[in-house]
């Protein structure tokens, strides 16, 4: 019975999304990215299918803006070949991503189609695109530590399960690969990675040298190259988003990976601009700043799992107070700094401890390893304070112990900072290296998930600390109560 009813499915499905009673309009202008059309009925994001009669094809579009009678649309694939009063059928419906675990290993577009040429996707359920962020207030806590397999990271920047984190840099300092360690090496149960603008290149690069065969097989990949049309780059980062969420919702602990958002930016900002969005920001319309919360609050945990998020950002001149990198920085958990001088001088992954953050770093670190992180974070700041002294010669040894420390420690730290691209860092491995830098040992009850596990929150230490206040009080004025009770029966 079971068979059958799986036999079934497809067709049932098929029925159930067939529309009978269809909405059409016809097209009366095309302008550049944008097509205008007289009709169909329609609401925003609602996706159309304008038929090219002299070619019998259907190209894909969605419904961006209404004026009037009036329908805005954005094509999914090349505008060629539209013409004035060619048909427009409302869908009614908006972007459906197909979802399941027939997805593993599979790589599609911004649409759900696959683009691997390993046929159709073996999946029966459908999720938005567009959704709305998990409920804050059923959202799970995050106090267990995500693995990237990056030493770096895993030591002075550690993650939770269920953190967002950007890594910004300009171009050519190494996100990508950055990330392509992360996709490999970590515990995370999928990857679900989006290639949102990325060079064609890229994609099979990143498919079969960095992710692998064995990498590729608890992964989904969504790519959306930057030859395709705004609407592609922009919506592929709503679908990697839609997967990662349907996994979560599995129970799942999710590691979504998207390269990069400036250019989803980017590709907003040429939908809003043509739909006749007045620039505010640098030439960003207001539009774009409202749209990166909306999508960056979405991953994180919700009542069931976990969506542990990396996002590269691409920093225009290298300017870190750009406006779509101040406003990324600003809604993430934590910011993954690259240097370009740490680049040049070969030394990788180049990231730039001083200026990086997790801000929850506290709550999945135990009590010796943030000791540890603490100290050896500070002899990499007394170095690069008196790094001109030091290098010039002008500095005594002997003048100043924690100068000193820095200094004989130098060598070893940045040994400890850099990795091969292909080497694999255990957490074990990763915090004896740093307890030895620290001087310290690391108790292995802290290399786990969760240290902090049987630790009181702020909240309860606080309340302890109260509770104590209040009972020495009471003990004290009982204490001179009796005192002078005693005074007075002695008189």
């Amino acid at each position: 019975m079971k068979i059958m009813e799986t036999f079934f499915n497809k067709y049932l499905n098929a029925v159930k999304h067939t529309e009978t009673i269809l909405y059409t309009g016809y097209v009366t202008a095309v302008k550049g990215l944008m097509i205008e059309s007289k009709g169909p009925r329609s609401m925003v994001g609602e996706i159309c299918n304008i038929k090219i009669s002299k070619t019998n094809k259907t190209v894909l579009a969605e419904v961006m803006g209404l004026e009037g009678s009036t329908v805005k649309l954005m094509a999914y694939s090349a505008t060629e070949g539209i013409e004035v009063g060619c048909e427009v059928v409302a869908s009614g419906k908006v972007l459906q991503v197909p979802v399941g675990r027939g997805l593993l290993g599979r790589v599609i577009d911004a649409t759900g189609t696959p683009c691997d040429g390993k046929g159709n996707l073996d999946t029966s359920e459908f999720y938005p695109a567009l959704a709305q962020a998990p409920d804050p207030m059923t959202r799970l806590p995050i106090d267990r530590r995500i693995v990237t397999g990056v030493r770096c990271i895993d030591s002075l920047l550690a993650c939770g399960k269920g953190q967002r984190l950007g890594i910004f840099a300009g171009s050519g300092v190494g996100k990508s690969t950055l990330l392509s360690m992360i996709a490999r090496n970590t515990n995370a149960d999928v990857n679900v990675i989006g290639l949102i603008g990325e060079r064609g290149r890229e994609v099979m690069d990143f498919i079969n040298r960095d992710l692998g065969v064995e990498g590729m097989k608890r992964s989904v990949v969504v790519v959306a190259t930057s030859d395709t049309t705004s609407i592609n780059r922009l919506r592929a980062a709503y679908t990697t988003t839609a997967i990662a969420e349907y996994f979560r919702d599995q129970g799942m602990d999710v590691m979504l990976m998207m390269d990069n958002l400036t250019r989803f930016a980017h590709a907003q900002r040429e939908i809003a601009l043509s739909t006749g969005e007045a620039p505010a920001q640098r030439g960003y319309p207001p539009s774009v700043f409202d749209m990166i919360p909306k999508l960056l609050e979405r991953s994180g945990t919700n009542d069931k799992g976990s969506i542990t998020a990396f996002y590269n950002v691409l920093v225009d001149g290298d300017d870190l107070d750009e406006p779509i990198t101040d406003k990324v920085r600003g809604t993430l958990d934590g910011h993954i700094m690259l240097s370009r001088a740490l680049a040049q001088s070969k030394h990788y992954p180049a990231i730039d401890v001083l200026k990086s953050i997790s801000r929850l770093s506290r709550r999945v670190c135990g009590k010796e390893t943030l000791k540890a992180v603490t100290k050896v974070s500070r002899m990499i700041a007394v170095y690069e304070e008196n790094k001109e002294m030091i290098l010039a010669g002008v500095y005594q040894v002997g003048a100043n112990p924690e100068i000193d420390e820095a200094i004989s420690k130098h060598q070893a730290i940045e040994e400890f900072l850099m990795q091969e691209e292909e080497e694999h860092c255990t957490l074990e491995d990763t915090l004896h290296k740093l307890a030895v830098l620290a001087d310290l040992e690391v108790p292995d009850d802290e290399i786990v998930e969760s240290p902090q596990s049987k630790r009181k929150s702020v909240a309860e230490q606080v309340q302890s600390r109260k509770k104590a206040e209040v009972a020495d009080a009471n003990t004290v004025a009982a204490n001179t109560d009796l005192s002078l009770i005693s005074k007075s029966l002695s008189k």
